[in-house]
């Protein structure tokens, strides 16, 4: 499966590109509104893959080429662009599942509060703008790009899913479940996503009032 993450630049974007590559053989491509960014960033991943004696292919592009070069879609850009990007990209997502990740959050002198779109949270944003033949999956919501992005580190966490269309949301668990120590939970429908995205700022301002939880993620049990 050829997995394309727009935004791949960035931290959530980067910490699950250089996973699927260090613990999969899925296909991993960068998209970002660079192309010479996005070429330079997935030359870095696989520079950082190569030190651990992986030899993968990373490849970069401008985000509507990644975007028609995907199976899967990653999302991984801030939550104020999401649409913009859905529409921009939109006439090449035949065929693909489009994943967002993002969270719509605010900030003030006491932390971060979450902070939806009127349409109740980024992931029915996202379906809202996105073609009608196109599932969207809400995933990834919670976990730490840092913990991600250091493959020294052992990751033990849950990651919950939610999206209406079965077919989709099962091709993106078993996805998902390629990651070493991530499991996906099925948390029902589209309409739960701001109940799962909601946990982001929480655990943000967890690991900012906490020293020992910089990396501070959700395990259920």
């Amino acid at each position: 499966m050829r997995i394309s993450l727009l935004g791949g630049t960035g931290d959530i974007g980067g910490g699950l590109a250089l996973r699927w590559a260090y613990d999969t053989h899925h296909e991993v491509v960068i998209g970002s509104r660079d192309p010479e960014r996005a070429r330079t960033k997935a030359e870095e991943y696989e520079t950082e893959l190569a030190s651990r004696d992986v030899d993968r292919k990373v490849t970069g592009f401008a985000n509507e080429m990644a975007a028609d070069r995907g199976d899967v879609v990653v999302l991984a850009v801030p939550p104020y662009h999401v649409a913009d990007l859905v529409e921009t990209v939109a006439d090449v997502l035949e065929d693909t599942i489009l994943v967002s990740p993002a969270v719509g959050m605010s900030r003030d002198e006491a932390g971060l509060h979450y902070n939806p779109p009127d349409v109740g949270s980024v992931t029915q944003l996202v379906e809202a703008v996105a073609p009608d033949d196109v599932p969207v999956v809400g995933a990834y919501h919670n976990l730490s790009a840092d913990r991600l992005a250091n493959l020294d580190l052992e990751i033990d966490l849950d990651t919950v899913l939610v999206g209406d269309d079965l077919d989709a949301k099962e091709q993106i668990s078993q996805l998902t479940a390629g990651i070493d120590g991530l499991r996906p939970l099925d948390g029902g429908g589209l309409a739960n996503a701001p109940e799962v995205e909601g946990i982001t700022p929480l655990l943000v301002n967890l690991g900012a009032f906490n020293d020992d939880l910089h990396d501070v993620g959700v395990k259920f049990q």
